[in-house]
């Protein structure tokens, strides 16, 4: 059974770091892209960043600069490094995993998915 669980989430204030990690199981991930994804309250999930097998990534616009998606195939992990972090940033964030290799940013065309960790940051 192909199981994401994210870890790394909390509360921090403005300005802070937090760095989330993706550890997947049931099944190699190291050919496929992966990414993070974020809810906010009474919004819509929203792509923040994915990263292909060989390394290649894609980030939104709004954490340009501020966060970094990365992986480690042979621990078959995920991490996104957040700095800089912002009240607006508050959301749970998403693991997911597509069944191929190519970045998209759209949430639909990701296969497999974690439970989501929460992020808060104070101002």
């Amino acid at each position: 059974q192909v199981q994401l669980v994210e870890s790394g989430g909390g509360l921090v204030q403005a300005g802070g770091s937090l760095r989330l990690s993706c550890a997947a199981s049931g099944r190699a991930f190291d050919r496929n892209a992966m990414g993070w994804f974020r809810q906010a309250p009474g919004k819509e999930r929203e792509f923040v960043a994915a990263i292909t097998w060989s390394g290649n990534t894609d980030h939104a616009d709004s954490v340009k600069g501020r966060f970094a998606i990365s992986r480690d195939n042979p621990k078959n992990t995920v991490y996104l490094q957040m700095n800089s972090l912002q009240p607006e940033d508050t959301a749970v964030y998403y693991c997911a995993a597509r069944r191929y290799p190519l970045i998209v940013t759209m949430a639909s065309a990701y296969y497999y998915w974690g439970q989501g960790t929460q992020v808060t940051v104070s101002s």
